[in-house]
Formats: C-alpha cells, structure tokens, sequence
C-alpha cells in the first residue's frame, strides 16, 4: 500500500477525497475515489490526480493503473458550488488535469459501478478501458446547470459514439444505463456487479502479459493517430512498427512462441 509520502510533490502531502495503493508484486497502481457516499470531486482533488497520474507514470514499478471508487457509487461529478468559486485560471484547467489517463503512456482502467457523471464520467472516458458493472449510469448533466461539460466528455465522447448519440446525452442531460452504455461502445466489458473487482484484476493481469514498451508504442499511436487522415496514420504505424522491430521484447516474443513458452519482456 501507498502513503502520500511516496510522492515527491509536496502538494500531494494530503490527498483530496482519493487515496492511491501500490501493489508491488502484480505491478499495480489503484488511485481510489474515497469520499463516500457519492465520491464528489473537488476542485483540488482534480490537480491533485494530475499530479498523481503524472507521478505513477515516472513509477518503474507500476505497469499498470486501476481507477476505481469506494462504494456504490463510483462518482456523482464535482463539487458544483466550486466551480462558482473558482478562479478563472482554475476553471481553463479542468479539461487538462481530467486528461491526465490518456497522456499517461501507461494502460489505465476504470471499473466503473452506480452514478458515473459529469466529471466521474469525464475522467472515465479519458482512461483506456471501462468496465462497467450493471449497475452502471453514465451521464453529462451539465445542462441541467445552464452549462456544458467542461472537461472534456463531450469531445471523447463525440469520437466514441458519434454526433447523434452524443447530443442525446449532453443536450437532454440523459442517463445511459450500462447495458446501452456497453451496446454503444462507451464501455469495453458489462459485468454483474459483484464480479467488477474480479473482472477488473481479470485485465489487470492480461495487460501486464503483454510487452510494456509494445503497449506503450500501442497507445500513443492510436492516442496520436485518431484525427489523423488514413495515410497519415498508417504511416506512422509503420514507424512504430520498425522501432519495435529492433526492440528485445520483439525477438523475445518471436523466440517464445517458435519455443511455444510464455515469453518474458523486459520492456527494452
């Protein structure tokens, strides 16, 4: 288990409304929601799992990272008093901090259960998997508020289930259950809810089988790639693709499986 004190940045002294556990042996980071009953972001807590994102990335001993919550709930959204009180350079940096899952170059899952909004959502869709259990509701409720999502959903969002099904959910303020939500794409697995935690070391352990410097390659290649013309993306995955070719991992993987034996990257 992780105390704030593994972190170098004194502004991660005293963690926000989350905790974050390191698991050594399964090479495995969990940044938890903890502020039951509902897990409300604060404004804070948002620069805080920047910083913490940003920190585990530079973590060799972390391959993999687990966001999830405490509770029924994984989170009702932020705190909506504080965005009246924020200041207006706080404000401009909410889409930034709540991007931090996918600059992260590492694999990072949401295991998604109960109210998934606004910015619980936001942070979600940054993350590269979410397994959602049945209990599941995904929404942007921003409207309802006179305002828009301010971090980022509606983009992601857009570039996941297309224009049409996004004004449904950002413009009526909807919520989409996790059976419809795992239909459209906005979730990668639907799991009973007593099987989330299960499903999620499930993943955990799949992802960590693979080459890290080959997963790594892998996101930011379809992070990079994804406004990008057809050409322009198979072009650069054919770079990718050459850099790997000269990697340890790459002949170690080719030798195990003429071997038929497990291989054993090293992420060199």
């Amino acid at each position: 288990m992780s105390s704030p004190a593994v972190f170098e940045d004194p502004r991660l002294a005293a963690l926000d409304g989350f905790r974050v556990e390191i698991d050594e042996a399964r090479e495995r980071a969990d940044v938890i929601l903890d502020r039951p009953p509902l897990n409300v972001v604060s404004m804070p807590q948002r620069d805080q799992l920047r910083l913490v994102f940003e920190s585990l990335d530079e973590n060799s001993r972390v391959r993999i990272i687990v966001l999830r919550a405490i509770g029924e709930h994984f989170s009702s959204g932020g705190n909506i008093k504080g965005f009246l009180e924020a200041r207006p350079e706080t404000v401009s940096k909410l889409a930034w901090n709540i991007a931090a899952p996918a600059r992260c170059s590492k694999p990072v899952i949401a295991a998604n259960r109960g109210f998934c909004f606004g910015v619980g959502f936001e942070v979600s869709l940054a993350c590269d998997f979410r397994i959602v259990s049945e209990t599941g509701f995904y929404a942007l409720p921003e409207q309802r508020l006179g305002q828009i999502p301010g971090s980022g959903g509606s983009a992601r969002l857009q570039k996941i289930i297309g224009i049409t099904r996004t004004k449904d959910i950002v413009m009526r303020s909807r919520r989409i259950p996790a059976k419809q939500a795992h239909e459209w794409g906005i979730a990668t697995e639907l799991v009973p809810d007593a099987k989330l935690e299960t499903a999620t070391d499930a993943l955990v352990d799949e992802l960590r089988a693979f080459s890290p410097l080959a997963q790594r390659t892998a996101k930011k290649l379809l992070n990079d790639t994804e406004d990008a013309m057809l050409t322009t993306a198979i072009e650069l995955e054919g770079h990718c693709y050459s850099r790997l070719r000269q990697s340890d991992d790459f002949r170690e993987g080719v030798e195990a499986f003429h071997a038929k034996r497990p291989a054993k990257f090293t992420g060199t």
